[in-house]
């Protein structure tokens, strides 16, 4: 399928090269409102650059990526479908829930797919734990946490504004990563109770180039609660970007028969833990697996497993084969309502009762996978 890119930033590399890795689609044209940017992304890649509008218009595009910024996101998925083009979006799908449905009726009566990110995942150890669960090693999953805790995103990012505007902080930005796996593991969220709070009302870019410089925190920067899913499981979290350091796991899930310690969702691979009873911790190692096999290094050149893509080559393959696709648009509404849902329950002091319930995305075993890697 031939794709078409729409937001040249940090992201898009990723998106770029992961036709490398995949063998149903190319990208053949980018676009992006600094034209500079799409200019030299398409000079890198060897693709057309051409203006927002014209990408949207061309009869050579069949799908969009949209990595534009999250307040940006329902425009561009909304013209994008009624373009006539399927689309592919960067996690959120759009910056409230009400955004959402109006893209799914929109979807509908086009007939048209949109996925959204993170597939992560779909990755080894996602993948991994859910055999696991699913091979009752460790019984029904009646209870856990999920904690993403670091001193935000001010210290990297060369623009970090958004990160703390509404429809971004801990929860839309990060926490996406950790509830998708969560739904991919136990299926989806009946009810949310969380509280929230925000430690100072501006953060310092210690960044390069705007080192310095003061921004305004307008979202909260730290929320905390209980996640109720449909099969009664109860999941603490807590997510902040107003802590230093920690020593929490990422996702620890508890079960009838034993424990299981969950790797950052962030990432497609990573040791799993899992502890039968009394029993003492065994690691399950799953850099075997198609989607854990080393294939980049990370800044701190050690090898690790980067598949971002996967879940928009297995959309596609979905759109081909007429099926849902694991990163359906289903899964990113709940996703976005959830994280909607931790907000307005810390606001209103009150549980937030979910509307929506998606099937729990299918299992992905590595045969599938090698029909799509090249």
């Amino acid at each position: 399928m031939r794709l078409g890119i729409i937001g040249c930033g940090n992201i898009s590399e990723t998106y770029f090269e992961s036709q490398n890795l995949f063998n149903n689609f190319n990208v053949v044209a980018c676009a992006d409102i600094n034209m500079e940017a799409a200019k030299k992304h398409a000079e890198k890649y060897n693709v057309k650059a051409l203006s927002v509008d014209d990408i949207l218009s061309n009869e050579e595009v069949d799908l969009i990526i949209n990595l534009t910024i999250p307040s940006a996101h329902k425009e561009i998925i909304i013209k994008s479908l009624n373009a006539g083009k399927h689309c592919f979006s960067e996690k959120p799908l759009a910056m409230n829930f009400n955004e959402g449905i109006e893209i799914s009726k929109l979807a509908n009566e086009k007939k048209l797919y949109v996925g959204c990110a993170p597939d992560t995942f779909l990755g080894a150890a996602g993948q991994k734990a859910r055999a696991i669960i699913e091979d009752n090693k460790i019984g029904n999953v009646v209870l856990g946490t999920f904690n993403l805790m670091s001193h935000g995103m001010e210290h990297w990012h060369p623009n970090p504004d958004f990160f703390f505007k509404p429809g971004a902080g801990p929860v839309f930005d990060v926490g996406v990563y950790y509830i998708t796996q969560l739904i991919n593991l136990i299926g989806p969220v009946k009810s949310i109770s969380s509280i929230s709070g925000t430690a100072t009302s501006e953060r310092t870019i210690t960044s390069e180039p705007r080192n310095g410089e003061k921004i305004k925190v307008e979202t909260p920067t730290t929320l905390m609660g209980t996640l109720e899913f449909h099969n009664n499981a109860k999941i603490q979290f807590f997510c902040s970007w107003d802590v230093w350091k920690h020593n929490h796991s990422t996702i620890e899930l508890y079960g009838l028969n034993g424990s299981m310690v969950i790797p950052d969702p962030n990432f497609f691979s990573g040791d799993i833990l899992i502890s039968n009873k009394e029993e003492d911790w065994q690691v399950v190692n799953n850099d075997e697996m198609s989607l854990g096999i080393p294939n980049k290094t990370d800044n701190d050149d050690s090898k690790i497993a980067n598949y971002r893509g996967i879940g928009l080559s297995e959309m596609i393959d979905s759109i081909n084969n007429n099926r849902q696709a694991r990163c359906s648009l289903e899964l990113a509404i709940h996703v976005l309502e959830v994280m909607e849902g931790i907000i307005k329950s810390s606001e209103g002091k009150e549980i937030y009762n979910l509307i929506t319930k998606p099937v729990q995305p299918n299992f992905l075993d590595d045969s599938e996978i090698e029909k799509l890697k090249k």
